[in-house]
């Protein structure tokens, strides 16, 4: 029985050329109706693709029509149905982040692959530190700080020198971004169900933004976040792509 599959694509003329040529082949589905979802885009599109199906049943399967492919499989026209017949399937939960800005408003937003601190002035970010309600640093100066699931650790984690973490692993890293004090800590690894919150000291001299998936809140005091295993992504890769291929190929490029 033929796959009921909806295309959806960023708005790239590639990722529109390539979409239009798998419509005319395969049909597009209604998204509610759908057994799959096939992304065509980068890895930002992929992740706006997750967010915006995660109350549908039917997993993603990303094709890399844009600048970056960590999450995406190859592109192809041809045998299609086959792919996604054969693909193997990776489950991911998000972070939660819980954001409180210098009005008093909260603001919540789910990330799958990191929340982000960033100071968004001159002056460096003083962030306070505790996890699951024990204080564990009372004073970090840094560019920013982030919390990042194994899925995300290739990303903007990786890039502040955090480390790479197995797809299975169940934990999080708490990773710094350009620590001036103390001037070594480069992060921690903590248990997957950890509740992390950062205070913003000195808010007002020193502002800073709170990102979950590239969702910015500007003039943040207080961030909480911790992993939302009731929110489950279904995520299709080509058969050896998977993303426990890809994080351990990852460490040796």
């Amino acid at each position: 029985m033929p796959l009921n599959i909806a295309f959806a694509a960023s708005a790239a003329p590639v990722a529109q050329t390539a979409r239009a040529a798998l419509v005319a082949r395969y049909g597009d589905a209604d998204l509610e109706k759908a057994d799959v979802i096939v992304a065509l885009g980068g890895d930002g599109f992929m992740l706006q693709t997750l967010h915006g199906s995660q109350h549908l049943n039917a997993p993603v399967y990303g094709m890399n029509r844009g600048t970056i492919g960590f999450l995406m499989n190859e592109y192809g026209e041809t045998d299609l149905e086959a792919r996604l017949e054969a693909a193997e399937e990776a489950l991911l939960n998000p972070l939660t982040m819980t954001a409180r800005d210098a009005e008093g408003e909260e603001h919540k937003a789910l990330a799958i692959n990191e929340v982000s601190l960033l100071r968004a002035g001159a002056q460096a970010a003083k962030l306070r530190i505790t996890v699951d309600g024990r204080l564990r640093m009372d004073e970090l100066v840094c560019d920013g700080a982030l919390v990042a699931t194994p899925a995300g650790s290739t990303a903007y984690n990786y890039s502040a020198h955090g480390p790479v973490l197995p797809i299975g692993s169940d934990v999080l890293a708490l990773t710094a971004v350009a620590a001036f004090r103390p001037r070594r800590w480069r992060g921690a690894l903590l248990p997957k169900m950890a509740h992390v919150r950062f205070d913003v000291l000195e808010a007002d001299k020193r502002p800073v933004m709170a990102e979950a998936d590239s969702r910015s809140i500007r003039n943040v005091v207080s961030v909480e976040i911790q992993s939302e295993p009731a929110v489950v992504h279904r995520i299709l890769f080509d058969p050896g792509h998977g993303l426990e291929e890809r994080l351990i190929s990852e460490q040796f490029t």
